[in-house]
């Protein structure tokens, strides 16, 4: 075992379970792929995977072996690589940022717009990505989570709370005869949620839990496609107070967020890159901009409905 290509190709196919996922994943083509495992079976005389109906792949005891041995080894050079990116000073160079696609929408471009001409030297990716990434395995330098992290290797501070709420459309509340009175009032309204299944965020297992399943005349695993069928009139839409507030389309169908939802907004990174010059500018730049804004994530800087309804109804 001289070449660690074949061992990446061992753990990318254990990990996914697929010769064309590992293949994509490492950016050669499912023939190649091929080739490589097949020869690589042939040259140890055994068999590393079993292949299974549909297309699965399954590690036999020593494709399990190589694949373990295979992620430390990976481990290390990550390791590596996260202690050297760590004593870099420079303000040039790739940084990788990861948010919720909400976050991207409304609030962290023009930060980002900040940044940027601030350190025109450094070139931001941004993977808008609702899923938590792994920053261990430098799937992202620094992530925007609306989750407090828990793993012990990431540093980072809480920037606000994050306040929820339901908006709508000025026409449809007319339609309705005004503001919601209560959150009692949900089941006679058309509301707008998740797409069933979407079990692994609060506010949708709020939602489910506090309206009819009958009331639910539209769903999106999206929040910004959310907000977008609240503006053309589809119904209510349970939103971060960040996201509808700051939307000239629609406002609050309650005077307040809802108090059972309230969640955080973190900026994190790895503790080996808090030496990394571009990773602290970030924090420096983008964490204090977000920060500044914690009366709208907060729900603090949107007007009561009955206002906001009745000013819009004038344009």
């Amino acid at each position: 075992m001289n070449d660690w290509n074949d061992l990446r190709l061992v753990l990318a196919v254990h990990r996914a379970s697929s010769l064309t996922s590992a293949a994509a994943r490492l950016n050669v083509d499912h023939s190649t792929a091929f080739r490589r495992l097949k020869a690589l079976e042939t040259r140890l005389g055994m068999r590393l995977f079993e292949r299974l109906s549909g297309g699965i792949y399954q590690a036999t005891e020593a494709g399990l072996r190589m694949a373990c041995a295979a992620e430390r080894m990976e481990d290390e050079a990550l390791a590596l690589d996260r202690a050297l990116t760590g004593h870099d000073h420079r303000l040039s160079g790739r940084l990788r940022v990861t948010s919720s696609e909400t976050l991207a929408y409304s609030r962290l471009t023009r930060h980002l717009a900040a940044f940027r001409q601030a350190h025109p030297g450094v070139v931001v990716e941004l993977a808008t990505d609702n899923r938590v990434l792994n920053l261990s395995r430098r799937e992202a330098d620094v992530a925007l989570r609306p989750v407090r992290p828990r793993e012990a290797d990431l540093w980072g501070r809480r920037l606000a709370q994050v306040a929820w709420g339901f908006y709508a459309a000025p026409a449809y509340l007319a339609e309705q005869g005004g503001p919601v009175p209560s959150l009692d009032a949900l089941a006679s309204h058309r509301l707008i949620g998740w797409e069933y299944g979407t079990m692994s965020i609060q506010a949708a297992e709020w939602l489910a839990r506090m309206a009819p399943q009958d009331a639910f005349v539209y769903r999106s695993n999206s929040l910004v496609n959310q907000l977008v069928a609240a503006r053309s009139g589809i119904g209510l839409a349970l939103l971060p107070c960040y996201l509808g507030d700051s939307d000239h389309g629609v406002v609050r169908a309650l005077p307040q967020p809802v108090s059972d939802l309230e969640g955080e907004l973190w900026i994190v990174a790895h503790t080996d890159l808090k030496g990394t010059a571009r990773v602290r500018a970030f924090f420096d730049v983008v964490g204090d901009g977000l920060s500044r804004e914690r009366e709208l994530f907060e729900g603090r800087g949107g007007a009561s409905p009955p206002q906001s309804w009745t000013q819009s109804m004038q344009y």
